[in-house]
């Protein structure tokens, strides 16, 4: 009998984690079958989709929206667990909802693993009895996590991180000695992040912080990102009179190899942008309402954005949240550009931390513990 692994994956960048996983998991084994939620890129890896998923993917503010969407497609996957008989199921980041798929799992006495793991050390670390219960493997793909999860009772492994999977690049050899630069013709990345939310709040405040930038470095070139060509087609019908940039297509680490310095929304992008060696501002803006009644109680570290929290310290200015006022990050970002010196030790620093990441392939290595667990 054919043996079945039911996935789930909520978020694009988490279905492409999948994706790969399928990819190499089948290479490994081809008679193996995948069932579960995710989206097109699951599904031509091989995967049995069962509901689209990532389509209605959303930011944090907008779950409520989704309340009764997602409470459909838990008592679906239980369903579907009950009625066909699963190996293994494998849960990919959003803990919100994959929380429930991983218990209903272990009640019906399947092994559950976890790629991606959820960021309790970050915010609400009293979550962790409940990865206990309904864990049997983390994969981690942040280096400092599996001491932190095995610390507190729960089977982590570190797996390098799939963001570097299909890229052969080497962080150490990507560091920026700015000998030559002039910060009135710096070359700027913008990285508004890959979701409608993000866009929609980040994209209208960088280029506002690009024109003060222009104002004093007349020459600056400035370059934005966007993961697809809807994501492109969306940043360029927003985009304000007098900022003019240029675009490029799901091109992060080539980018940034090509810039002095980047503003980043806060997420996987500014490891991307690490690892190419470069220099970065990071920003998130949240309401002043929810950050002051329950955000800055619930969030226990005192760096938010993944560069700060890899170091340990404020190696990059990061903004999160931020009000509004794009004043104090232009302000950064002028600091930054006047002090090579700076940018060229922030390089190097972001270089080292990320090489760590790129020695193991993640796709391979869960894949590999994967097929373990079926065994």
């Amino acid at each position: 009998m054919k043996r079945k692994i039911f996935i789930s994956a909520m978020e694009p960048s988490a279905e492409k984690h999948c994706a790969e996983l399928i990819q190499s998991a089948k290479e490994k084994d081809s008679s193996i079958e995948f069932a579960g939620f995710g989206g097109r890129k699951m599904a031509s890896a091989g995967c049995d989709i069962l509901e689209d998923t990532v389509s209605r993917a959303a930011m944090i503010y907008n779950v409520l929206s989704q309340l009764g969407c997602y409470k459909k497609l838990i008592s679906e996957a239980k369903r579907y667990l009950r009625r066909n008989r699963i190996g293994l199921v494998v849960v990919c980041d959003s803990p919100a909802f994959n929380f429930h798929i991983a218990k209903a799992a272990k009640k019906l006495g399947i092994p559950v693993m976890f790629y991606v793991a959820p960021q309790l050390w970050a915010w609400a670390p009293w979550r962790i009895r409940k990865l206990r219960k309904c864990c049997d493997k983390l994969c981690c793909i942040l280096p400092f996590e599996e001491k932190w999860f095995k610390a507190r009772g729960v089977d982590a492994e570190f797996v390098g991180n799939p963001l570097f999977d299909e890229l052969d690049i080497h962080p150490r050899e990507n560091t920026k000695n700015y000998e030559n630069f002039t910060p009135e013709s710096a070359r700027i990345c913008l990285l508004p992040g890959s979701r409608k939310a993000e866009i929609e709040s980040l994209w209208e405040p960088m280029q506002e912080i690009g024109l003060k930038l222009k104002q004093k470095f007349p020459e600056a070139e400035f370059t934005a990102v966007g993961n697809n060509q809807s994501r492109i087609d969306m940043l360029k019908a927003k985009q304000i009179n007098g900022f003019e940039c240029r675009y490029e297509t799901d091109s992060v680490i080539s980018t940034c190899l090509k810039s002095d310095l980047c503003i980043c929304a806060s997420g996987s992008a500014s490891l991307q942008a690490a690892a190419a060696g470069c220099p970065m501002i990071i920003m998130y803006q949240s309401s002043p309402m929810v950050w002051n009644l329950a955000g800055r109680f619930i969030i226990r570290l005192k760096h938010l954005s993944l560069p700060n929290i890899l170091a340990g310290r404020g190696l990059v200015p990061e903004f999160m949240p931020y009000f509004k006022s794009t004043e104090p990050i232009a302000e950064a970002a002028e600091n930054l550009l006047e002090n090579p010196d700076k940018l060229k030790e922030i390089s190097t620093e972001l270089t080292s931390l990320t090489n760590q990441m790129t020695e193991i392939e993640s796709r391979k290595k869960t894949a590999e513990i994967m097929l373990s667990m079926l065994n």
